[in-house]
């Protein structure tokens, strides 16, 4: 509304909508009886819905299948190199703060007494996931984000429980996994973003039926 339509407006308008979403269901759950899924689900799907009536009134002509699912092959060195720069910083980030966050995931109470900064650290979490969710929205879309994001996790986290493993083994999975369907994708003529959340569900289910121990 401000700048136009373009790039650098569509990523900073994404990312400004999506940490007020992502922050404000956080402060929503602090501050009244709503979990903090309960008062995601109302705040991104009002969201969502504005969204929508904003892009009409804009007269945006791009099909809503490339905002929903994005186009991984339409991606520029611009954008590459904007993905890359964001992972970076945010692997930087997670990497050196490992121990605290591993504290303030698995027993937050602990955490506490220890002098841990629980809620900055929850804050700072959100914040790192609500970016990496936009840097990848025009690669697989808003709807496909959530599938690569929790499965992969989802999927190591039925195999195993180490901490190193649980920590590493998602970006790890993910990353083989996207590439395998990247690849897949254009020998088949099909779209790529949903081949990748399609061979990391279908990983998932392999992991379910046939994990050692919580399959």
């Amino acid at each position: 509304l401000v700048a136009g339509l373009h790039d650098g407006s569509t990523f900073l308008g994404a990312l400004f909508a999506a940490l007020l979403i992502g922050l404000g269901s956080l402060a929503v759950s602090r501050g009244s009886r709503l979990d903090q899924d309960s008062a995601l689900a109302i705040l991104y799907t009002a969201a969502f819905s504005g969204g929508i009536i904003l892009l009409r009134r804009l007269g945006v002509t791009q099909e809503m299948d490339e905002w929903l699912f994005g186009n991984i092959m339409g991606l520029r060195d611009s954008d590459l190199w904007t993905n890359w720069w964001i992972s970076f910083t945010c692997l930087g980030v997670l990497t050196a703060l490992h121990r605290p966050l591993l504290m303030t995931l698995f027993d937050p109470d602990v955490a506490a007494t220890l002098g841990v900064p629980v809620r900055a650290l929850n804050y700072l979490l959100l914040t790192i996931l609500i970016i990496v969710l936009i840097s990848s929205l025009q690669a697989v879309g808003c709807m496909l984000a959530l599938g690569l994001l929790v499965t992969p996790a989802a999927t190591i986290y039925l195999l195993t429980d180490s901490t190193n493993a649980l920590f590493w083994g998602g970006a790890l999975l993910g990353a083989i996994s996207s590439a395998l369907a990247v690849l897949v994708g254009w020998w088949l003529n099909i779209e790529q973003g949903p081949a990748i959340v399609l061979l990391l569900g279908m990983v998932f289910v392999l992991a379910f039926l046939f994990g050692p121990r919580y399959g």
